[in-house]
């Protein structure tokens, strides 16, 4: 059995993403290869294929079109150069998609509108008229008005978070090397192709390394993060060259490019992906031996006296990390009780905690209904 295979039967809705290296050429963006993207885009819409588009090149199109060497170190700049490119990027899709007979939408978006979960919700129902309208939803970040508080960092994880949020059957990163090596093929001329990634391991992310291109945002680490992010809730991913001659197609034929993320069995619903996924922890929780056990191997509850350390400052409902006795991380979850009431609690038997704060709405910390395991070697498929 091929287990590099794309289980093609199943496959409907396909997220793909296309990075600032594969869109850009020495004068600007590179229309040629968004023609292809555009046609192979077309001929798998033809076979009932849905297909949602990531695309970066704005920053990379607006230092190009004003005539920068490079893109600028200060904020606002570099959001005035996102802000000329988005337009110059989005025009070049509505030609390129207009010779296919095919609509494009331009979509913007900050982590604000995913970790509300009515935006969230909102942005879900926009993106499922477009497809039922056979309309391409191409989406970017929004990078004039993203400031750190609100940046979703790169468009791998974007990619990522829009695959979980419209349940993709799979998410295709168009890269401008062929996949993952054992060691950086721009720099090594013995790396070999890793074909295939069973389980993301300290190995995996070594031969990853973390060497950015010259216009994009995010490196090879950047894709391992979205992989483990998509794979955890049952979507395969794959990276694959993006010049490559008719990759997308081939691709969906089952032919096998590049190197395959094999998923887990067992997807994660659409509101714990959200938690997992979406929300950016307010602060963390650090639990004993037993309690990690509890978490990760019995699907338990956080309780008070599994909790050793609080970090940082958050209210009831706040989104927080919880972490084994080493820090290392082990998922996310909605917590019961703010951190100041955690402090006092923490190590004491849920009977205790209304002699201690005078009342006791939960007896869990964090109910395992909202609590999400996300370390991939603490995860067991059923």
């Amino acid at each position: 059995m091929n287990l590099r295979r794309i289980p093609i039967e199943s496959v409907r809705r396909v997220v793909v993403k296309v990075g600032s290296n594969v869109l850009t050429a020495p004068v600007g963006l590179n229309v040629k290869v968004m023609r292809e993207l555009a046609r192979q885009i077309g001929t798998l819409m033809d076979r009932g294929l849905e297909i949602i588009l990531v695309s970066s090149g704005a920053m990379a199109s607006g230092v190009k079109k004003i005539g920068l060497e490079r893109r600028p170190d200060e904020l606002p700049r570099r959001q005035a150069v996102a802000a000329v490119g988005q337009a110059g990027l989005i025009m070049e899709y509505e030609k390129v998609f207009e010779r296919h007979g095919r609509k494009v939408a331009q979509i913007l978006l900050t982590s604000e509108d995913l970790t509300s979960r009515k935006r969230y919700l909102n942005a879900r129902n926009t993106l499922n008229t477009l497809l039922e309208w056979k309309i391409v939803p191409i989406i970017n970040e929004n990078d004039t008005v993203s400031v750190e508080e609100i940046k979703l960092g790169d468009n791998d994880n974007l990619a990522a978070m829009i695959s979980l949020l419209m349940d993709a059957d799979l998410l295709i990163s168009l890269s401008d090397i062929d996949g993952l090596f054992t060691r950086d093929p721009r720099a090594h001329a013995d790396a070999q192709l890793i074909p295939m990634v069973a389980a993301i391991t300290k190995g995996t992310e070594k031969a990853a390394g973390s060497i950015p291109g010259p216009l994009g945002t995010g490196g090879m680490m950047s894709k391992l993060a979205a992989a483990r992010k998509v794979n955890s809730a049952g979507v395969p991913m794959v990276i694959a060259k993006g010049d490559k001659p008719d990759i997308l197609t081939r691709l969906l034929d089952g032919e096998p490019h590049g190197t395959y993320f094999a998923p887990r069995r067992e997807k994660l619903t659409r509101r714990k992906c959200w938690i997992a996924f979406s929300l950016k922890p307010k602060g963390s929780l650090t639990v004993d031996a037993g309690a990690k056990t509890a978490l990760t191997r019995r699907g338990k509850s956080l309780l008070a006296s599994g909790v050793v350390a609080v970090q940082g400052e958050f209210a009831v409902g706040a989104a927080v990390e919880f972490l084994g006795p080493a820090g290392e991380p082990l998922g996310v979850g909605l917590v019961n009780y703010s951190a100041a009431d955690i402090r006092r609690v923490m190590g004491l038997r849920s009977q205790h905690i209304r002699q201690v704060l005078g009342h006791k709405s939960y007896d869990e910390v964090i109910h395992r209904d909202n609590l999400v395991i996300t370390a991939l070697d603490e995860i067991k498929d059923e």
